[in-house]
């Protein structure tokens, strides 16, 4: 900056006796500046985030001014900063106050905010997910735990990360929480949350056999269903269907569903809205309104196509299921407490029904057929020695850009795991966005993320001493 330049800032009647012309000074960058007469150095608090990287994405992080710009710093950045306080008083000539004249505010502190997140299992999620990322060579990658009863949030990693005491030589992308900011086609991971909604509604029986074609399903209005990998089947039973995950299978379920009665369904389980989680930059995904629906839409909707979610949703969903149908709001802020360590009351929302699915069948569906998927079906990757794992694996085409269809290239491989499976005390998600095919080791949610979603799982139960 020119010295005309510093001229007419100091100049400038909008500058309170001095101009700023530098922030964001080292050590070394202060001492040369003490040297110059006329400059002085101004002290302020600045942020330090000991845990980096790790609580990047949730912590968020300030900007300049101590002024939130990310996460919790920017969704509670009131609440945090607290009130800056100003009193007015009359002064003699050698300014000495001799009265107060007005007190314009009170000094108050901003508060703690306590997080359910739990810094260990955090780790656990980040060291698993980041293996998967880095030999996958994906371009992104989300992992969250929780608490299946509660919704507490007990970690949240979306890669690739930043370190918040380094953000300015971030890459802007990479400030993106993709737990919760990324919808996605969910793919086979929405099969289960269907199921349960066409029994629910009376569409299906539990014990029902489906025909499920051979392998080729096609007619007026819907056009052609296939299965993964060129599998044919005939005649399944439900359980069979979600264990084998058959497509045809799941369309059938959605031809059978009233459209609207899937639609409200799908609704209640927080599918098409934002999730309670306390923070910003949430994607509401898609699920379109019935009026918008077609033949393609009742019969690809159930197994994953036509609908777009965030990992957080899926979270959410899931956590109903495991909790016996009971709505479960994930979140992340367990406790507030002000300046003197008196807890300040959360305002908590009521849930508007008591139950999302009735409790026989949401247990049916975890404890009998997402255990059979893990057992006999697509995710015996999943399985653990000392518990009984639920899970149900998605691995999902991406819709090109520029045009219609699928990049047969480019997949979303999830999994999405539970345990122990009679009393379900931790939920984990592990989603793998554009895992490289051309690598040769799979892309599939079964083989890229189950693996890491079973590691992380153990740990946890371990960590928390649960037992089967």
């Amino acid at each position: 900056m020119g010295a005309h330049e510093i001229c007419k800032l100091i100049t400038d009647s909008k500058n309170p006796g001095f101009a700023k012309i530098k922030t964001g000074l080292d050590a070394d960058q202060c001492k040369a500046a003490r040297r110059i007469h006329g400059l002085g150095i101004q002290s302020d608090w600045r942020r330090y985030y000991p845990m980096g990287r790790l609580m990047g994405h949730i912590v968020g992080f300030t900007g300049f001014e101590n002024q939130g710009l990310g996460g919790i710093e920017l969704q509670y950045n009131k609440q945090l900063c607290g009130l800056s306080g100003q009193n007015t008083f009359f002064a003699d000539a050698f300014r000495r106050p001799i009265r107060l004249k007005k007190q314009d505010s009170i000094l108050t502190d901003g508060v703690g905010i306590i997080l359910t997140l739990d810094a260990t299992i955090q780790q656990f999620a980040r060291a698993e997910l980041l293996k998967q990322y880095k030999d996958y060579e994906a371009e992104s990658a989300v992992a969250i735990v929780a608490e299946p009863k509660t919704g507490a949030i007990l970690a949240i990693v979306s890669l690739p990360d930043f370190d918040p005491n380094n953000i300015r030589s971030t890459d802007p992308d990479n400030l993106k929480n993709r737990a919760i900011a990324d919808a996605f086609e969910p793919g086979s991971l929405l099969k289960p949350i269907a199921v349960a909604i066409a029994i629910d509604a009376g569409a299906i029986a539990q014990d029902e056999k489906i025909f499920c074609e051979n392998g080729n399903y096609r007619g007026k209005g819907f056009g052609r269903i296939g299965e993964y990998e060129g599998h044919k089947f005939a005649d399944l039973s439900v359980r069979e269907i979600l264990v084998k995950s058959s497509n045809i299978g799941m369309a059938k379920i959605g031809q059978k569903t009233e459209r609207d009665k899937l639609y409200k369904g799908l609704r209640r389980f927080g599918f098409g809205k934002k999730t309670s989680l306390e923070l910003p930059g949430q994607a509401s995904g898609l699920l379109w309104p019935v009026k918008n629906w077609t033949g393609y839409s009742e019969t690809r909707i159930p197994f994953g196509q036509e609908i777009s979610v965030t990992a957080i949703q899926l979270v959410q969903a899931f956590c109903i299921l495991a909790n016996g149908g009971r709505p479960v709001q994930p979140h992340l802020v367990k406790a507030m407490v002000d300046s003197d360590g008196e807890i300040i009351k959360l305002k908590q929302q009521t849930p508007t029904v008591d139950f999302v699915v009735k409790p026989k069948i949401a247990n049916w569906i975890v404890t009998d057929a997402m255990v059979g998927v893990v057992n006999e079906g697509t995710a015996s990757r999943a399985k653990l020695k000392k518990w009984q794992v639920f899970g149900k694996t998605g691995t999902a085409n991406i819709a090109k850009s520029t045009e219609k269809g699928y990049d047969e290239d480019a997949y979303v491989a999830s999994f999405v795991a539970g345990a122990p499976a009679h009393d379900p005390a931790v939920l984990v998600l592990v989603s793998v966005r554009k895992p490289n095919v051309w690598l040769g080791k799979g892309y599939s949610g079964g083989v890229v993320a189950a693996p890491a979603a079973a590691k992380i799982l153990e740990k946890t139960l371990n960590y928390l001493e649960k037992n089967q």
